[in-house]
């Protein structure tokens, strides 16, 4: 596949970036835990960002002192999904976070390609009740890509998608882990959220309101 090197690509984490489901996941993870008999903490579901769902149970059971066969593992990641999907089935437009539909039109008006990358296996639910899928040229995503973040798999596969060169890409994150996949990737990064927790950012905004398009091409110029 050629790839030209004019063009600027975008790609876009999910959560935390363009939506926020991070409570989602906790209450469907604090649920499973209860269930369990241990507590599960807001602070460790902050160490859960940019992680797929098995290895999250695994920490979760880690912290919960428990142990369970694999049979049992995916029974139990399967129990936290269908909680968590039935409270993302039940999200809207409003749900999306500031800035995000702006600056997606406003990406695809300049002639930019955009594409996601996520860990979540539930992305495509997710962009249809936030009515967000017909702005992304490609979607990547945890039912696409066989290793996670800090992999840079995800990010590789958007930008082949997007037949953009990884050095012309520009990867939006709100997790460490997310970061450090985007930098093994040879790729810019901005960062969503705070500075201190996101070492290796380019630059770091507190959410997509605050960056413009002009801004975003002077990271690759």
């Amino acid at each position: 596949m050629q790839i030209s090197n004019n063009n600027i690509a975008c790609l876009f984490d999910l959560d935390g970036v363009l939506v926020d489901t991070a409570v989602y996941h906790y209450q469907a993870w604090k649920a499973l835990a209860n269930s369990l008999g241990f507590d599960f903490t807001k602070e460790q579901n902050e160490q859960l960002k940019g992680v797929n769902r098995m290895r999250s149970l695994e920490l979760i059971l880690e912290w919960g002192g428990v142990q369970k066969t694999a049979a049992e593992m995916e029974e139990l990641a399967t129990v936290k999904n269908n909680n968590y999907v039935g409270m993302i089935s039940k999200m809207t437009a409003a749900e999306v976070l500031p800035g995000s539909v702006d600056l997606l039109e406003a990406l695809r008006a300049a002639g930019i390609k955009i594409a996601l990358g996520s860990a979540s296996k539930n992305s495509g639910l997710i962009l249809e009740r936030t009515n967000l899928a017909h702005l992304f040229d490609a979607i990547v995503d945890g039912n696409h890509v066989t290793t996670s973040k800090p992999d840079p798999e995800v990010f590789v596969k958007g930008a082949e998608l997007l037949d953009t060169d990884p050095s012309r890409c520009i990867v939006f994150e709100d997790a460490q882990a997310g970061v450090q996949a985007a930098i093994a990737g040879k790729m810019k990064v901005v960062g969503i959220g705070e500075p201190e927790n996101l070492p290796g950012a380019d630059v770091v905004v507190k959410d997509l309101s605050a960056i413009t398009v002009e801004e975003i091409k002077a990271l690759i110029n």
